[in-house]
């Protein structure tokens, strides 16, 4: 396996495997589009992990740096994908303890993830803590206008 940055015009090679945990994204040109022109300028970043000779990548990472009062320096992960086929491959495992020494790189005190709860995020989970990870918080959100 191989594991890169896509950046424009490669930011689509990106697509299919981040589609299974964001179904949402649109076609691939959409989904470009969105980190190229919206997301890369708020500092987001796109790590693919390719299998041997493939075009497309098999897992995706997307991150960026953020500030906190409570955290610090922080490299937060906002999404981290593999398509089914490629699952239990050391794809996503690769990816974190690549974000991990990026998060050093650039000076970090921690990574961070949010990840979904239910029966259905149990393997990802189990990925997070051994890969080092632990649960620190709950995450809550709400909907606000139309």
């Amino acid at each position: 396996m191989t594991l890169r940055e896509l950046l424009p015009p490669d930011t689509a090679l990106g697509w299919r495997a981040m589609r299974e945990l964001r179904p949402h994204v649109g076609d691939a040109a959409a989904f470009a589009e969105r980190v190229d022109t919206v997301q890369r300028l708020e500092g987001y970043r796109l790590l693919g992990s390719f299998e041997d000779g493939a075009d497309e990548a098999a897992a995706v990472a997307g991150f960026r740096v953020t500030h906190h009062l409570a955290w610090g320096r922080a490299l937060y992960v906002d999404d981290l994908s593999t398509l089914p086929d490629a699952r239990g491959r050391g794809h996503a495992g690769a990816l974190l303890d690549e974000l991990v020494a990026e998060a050093a790189r650039l000076g970090c005190e921690e990574l961070h993830l949010d990840s979904g709860v239910g029966p259905a995020r149990w393997t990802a989970h189990r990925l997070y803590m051994n890969h080092g990870l632990t649960i620190v918080s709950h995450h809550f959100s709400r909907t606000v206008g139309g």
